[in-house]
């Protein structure tokens, strides 16, 4: 699934104009011929797995439309060190005044789905799918989530609009967690998926009388997940969450859980080191 192409070009341009400002690119402005010429290369400076080509794209070339860039390895490739991800030809002063933006855009969503991958490949072998969640950087969810799913991951919900997530607090609010599903199933269409919140396997068994098809089991012990498996009896879709790590996501995935959901593969994710090196 490719991003729409508006959603990108009004991203970048307000990343250019945060940086290039009123008076744009002064150290390059002085120091570079406005008729120079330049090769460089974008690589990888240690392996991971690309995301937000696309987006460094369009910084080069809403700086100056006669950049070329043409690229080596695309969304979703696999990179070592040292890998050219993408060469970029023309107008000197336009690679130098789009290169930080360019890299910060591709080094983020790469590093997202660089740590996406290590989650995934961790739950291998397993029926878990790996979904991210909404704790992502402002204005960015939705290049985020499609990093996530370039490194093999899945998106939870992408707000407060496409689906009823039922957390402790509305449960609280509602008067339990009968009241919770009475009103979220009066309220939305049949269209709107509706999940539910609980910590314990008693509100899993409530959930579970009252029409939940989607249950998140939050902050369980890998004992109570292995129970909730036993009871659910196929009956909803399981998903894990709650303080999921790469070295806890493995044992979670093992209890037989349909889905984990970790908030750390975005949140948490460090950029995939890139850089841009001038070949003359």
């Amino acid at each position: 699934m490719r991003l729409p192409a508006f959603m990108i070009e009004d991203a970048v341009a307000r990343a250019l104009e945060e940086d290039l400002g009123a008076a744009g690119d002064i150290t390059t402005a002085a120091c570079i011929p406005a008729d120079a010429m330049s090769r460089a290369v974008l690589s990888a400076r240690r392996a991971g797995v690309i995301a937000g080509v696309e987006l460094a794209i369009a910084a080069f070339r809403l700086v100056d439309k006669d950049i070329e860039v043409r690229v080596e390895k695309g969304d979703g490739a696999r990179v070592a060190a040292k890998d050219v991800v993408m060469r970029v030809d023309g107008p000197s002063r336009g690679i130098l005044s789009a290169e930080r933006v360019a890299l910060n855009f591709l080094g983020r969503l790469s590093g997202v789905a660089t740590q996406t991958a290590l989650y995934v490949a961790a739950a291998a072998g397993t029926r878990a799918k790996i979904v991210c969640t909404r704790k992502t950087t402002p204005l960015l969810r939705a290049f985020e989530k499609y990093a996530v799913r370039c490194g093999g991951g899945a998106n939870h919900r992408f707000g407060l609009y496409d689906a009823v997530m039922i957390k402790d607090n509305h449960i609280a609010a509602a008067g339990g967690i009968a009241e919770a599903m009475k009103a979220a199933k009066a309220a939305v269409g049949h269209m709107t998926a509706i999940e539910i919140e609980v910590d314990t396997l008693e509100g899993m068994e409530e959930a579970l009388e009252h029409g939940a098809r989607i249950i998140l089991l939050d902050n369980m012990s890998l004992d109570d997940l292995r129970l909730a498996v036993a009871l659910n009896k196929g009956r909803a879709v399981l998903e894990a969450s709650g303080g999921v790590t790469l070295d806890s996501v493995k044992a979670i995935a093992a209890t037989g859980v349909d889905i984990i959901s970790a908030g750390a593969i975005t949140h948490s994710a460090p950029s995939l080191d890139l850089g841009l090196d001038f070949l003359d």
